[in-house]
C-alpha cells in the first residue's frame, strides 16, 4: 500500500521530486473520482479543451475512393495493351456516376472525385493528350495500376479510435473530428485557476519603484503558463505581507476556483503568512522538497470551493527560476491531470555533458542548460549562465534542464545525464 501525504510527511523533512509528484497525481485521481463534470461544446470553441471521453470514426476516412488529382480515370489493367481510350464522361467532386468504366475507356475526372465503378488508376492529365472523345498516354505502359487514388478508409476505418480519453483538441484534433463530421465534443471542463503574488516588495509592471522594491514577474510568468495549459485564469493582483489581508483574499478566492496559486511568503521568515493561513483555511499536504530551485513549496487545500469541490493550494517559491522549475515539474502535471489529460507525461532524455558538474548529495539539482545535436545525432548539453534562482535571464537563454539526482554529487565530462527539454515539459515555451 502507497503511503499517505501525511507519513511522508511525519517520516521525512522533505519529499523528493517523484514522491510529490506522485503525491499530486493521487489527489487529482482522487478529484475526479468525487465528481465528473463533462460540458459539450462546439468544435469552434473546443480549442485546448481535454476530451472526457474516447473518440472513434462513425464513417471510414475517407468515405469513398476517390481521385488524388485532377487527371482520366481508367482501368489499370489496360494500360499494359493500349495506348489510347475513349472519353465517356467527367466526374467531379460532389457527385456519383453509375456508369461503369470499360477496360477501352476514360472519364475525366477532379481531385477528390469519386473513382467511377471500374476504375482503379487515375492518369495524371499533364501526361495525357485529348483530341474530341480520344485520350491518348504517352509510355501508358509504364504507369503504375493504382497510381493517384486515395482509397475509402486509408486515413481511418469505421469504428477505429481516433482520440483517446483525455488527448488535448489542438488545430490538428479539432480538423481531424470534423473530418468525421462531428459538430460538437465531450471535454473536461477548463480548469478555474486564480494567481496572486505576495509580498511588500513586490510591486506591478507600469508602477514607480521605491527603493528595496522589485518588479513582479511572477505573476505574469504564471499567467502565461496557465494560460498555455488552457485553465480559466484570474488575475488577482499582489498580496501585502499581513496575515489577516492574505487569510481574507485566499478563502474568497477559493469560493469561486478550483486551485490557487501564489508566489512567495512560503519560507520561514517572519513576513511568511502562507503556510499559517493554508493551515487555517484548509489543510497543508506537504512543505519543502529535497531539490533546488525550489525547495520550499507549499501543497494542500483551502476547502470546498462554492460547487462544493476541493479547491487546491500551491504556494511557490518567490525567486523567479523557482517558480519556473516548480510550475514545469510539479503543478503543470498537477493541472494537467485535473483537467483529464490523457496518461503519459514527457519523459526526460539522456545527452553528454559538455562539462563538469556538480552538486550536493541529498537533493535533486536542477540546471539551466542547452541542448544541442550533433551531426550524427548526439545529444549534448552545456550549463548557461548564472545559476541563481533569481537570474531569469538564464532561463531565456537555456532550453532545458539538466538534473543531478541525490546520490550524484559530480558528474564528469563526457558522462551521461537526465535533461528536461523545455519543447516538451514546459507549456507554452517558444525555442
Amino acid at each position: 500500500m502507497s503511503l499517505s501525504c501525511f507519513e511522508f510527511v511525519d517520516k521525512k523533512s522533505q519529499l523528493t521530486l517523484e514522491e510529490a509528484q506522485q503525491l499530486l497525481l493521487d489527489e487529482a485521481r482522487l478529484w475526479h473520482q468525487q465528481q465528473d463534470r463533462v460540458h459539450r461544446l462546439p468544435l469552434q470553441q473546443a480549442l485546448g479543451a481535454h476530451l472526457a471521453a474516447s473518440l472513434s470514426a462513425p464513417q471510414a476516412v475517407p468515405p469513398h475512393t476517390n481521385s488524388a488529382m485532377d487527371g482520366y480515370a481508367l482501368v489499370g489493367a489496360s494500360l499494359v495493351s493500349q495506348t489510347q481510350w475513349q472519353l465517356v464522361g467527367t466526374q467531379l467532386a460532389g457527385q456519383m456516376t453509375s456508369h461503369r468504366l470499360q477496360p477501352g475507356e476514360a472519364m475525366a475526372i477532379t481531385t477528390g472525385a469519386a473513382l467511377p465503378p471500374g476504375a482503379d488508376t487515375v492518369v495524371m492529365q499533364e501526361q495525357c493528350h485529348v483530341e474530341g472523345d480520344q485520350l491518348t498516354i504517352q509510355r501508358a505502359a509504364e504507369m503504375r495500376i493504382g497510381a493517384n487514388v486515395r482509397q475509402a478508409g486509408e486515413d481511418l476505418q469505421q469504428g477505429q479510435q481516433v482520440l483517446a480519453a483525455g488527448a488535448r483538441l489542438g488545430p490538428v484534433q479539432l480538423g481531424l473530428l470534423a473530418s468525421l463530421g462531428c459538430a460538437d465534443v465531450p471535454v473536461r471542463p477548463a480548469l478555474k485557476v486564480a494567481v496572486f503574488s505576495t509580498g511588500d516588495e513586490v510591486v506591478a509592471a507600469g508602477q514607480p519603484l521605491a527603493p528595496g522594491q522589485i518588479y513582479d514577474t511572477n505573476r505574469t510568468s504564471l499567467i502565461s503558463l496557465l494560460q498555455a495549459l488552457g485553465c480559466q485564469v484570474s488575475d488577482l493582483g499582489i498580496l501585502p505581507d499581513d496575515q489577516q489581508v492574505i487569510h481574507q483574499a485566499l478563502a474568497q478566492a477559493a469560493l469561486t476556483h478550483q486551485l490557487v496559486i501564489t508566489s512567495g511568503g512560503v519560507s520561514v521568515g517572519q513576513a511568511d503568512w502562507i503556510k499559517p493561513v493554508l493551515n487555517q483555511l484548509g489543510e497543508t499536504r506537504f512543505w519543502q522538497l529535497a531539490i533546488r530551485p525550489g525547495r520550499p513549496f507549499a501543497f494542500g487545500h483551502l476547502g470546498q470551493n462554492a460547487s462544493g469541490e476541493t479547491c487546491f493550494f500551491a504556494g511557490l517559491p518567490g525567486n523567479p527560476v523557482a517558480v519556473m522549475v516548480t510550475f514545469m515539474l510539479l503543478v503543470q502535471p498537477l493541472i494537467l491531470a485535473l483537467q483529464g489529460a490523457e496518461a503519459g507525461a514527457a519523459t526526460p532524455v539522456h545527452a553528454q555533458a559538455e562539462e563538469e558538474i556538480k552538486s550536493r548529495l541529498g537533493r535533486s539539482d536542477f540546471y539551466r542548460a542547452r541542448l544541442s545535436t550533433s551531426p550524427t545525432g548526439q545529444l549534448s548539453v552545456r550549463v548557461v549562465g548564472e545559476q541563481g534562482s533569481g537570474r531569469l535571464s538564464s532561463m531565456h537563454e537555456a532550453n532545458c534542464l539538466v538534473r543531478l539526482d541525490e546520490q550524484e554529487a559530480l558528474k564528469a565530462r563526457g558522462d551521461s545525464v537526465r535533461v528536461y527539454p523545455f519543447a516538451g515539459f514546459l507549456a507554452g515555451y517558444l525555442a
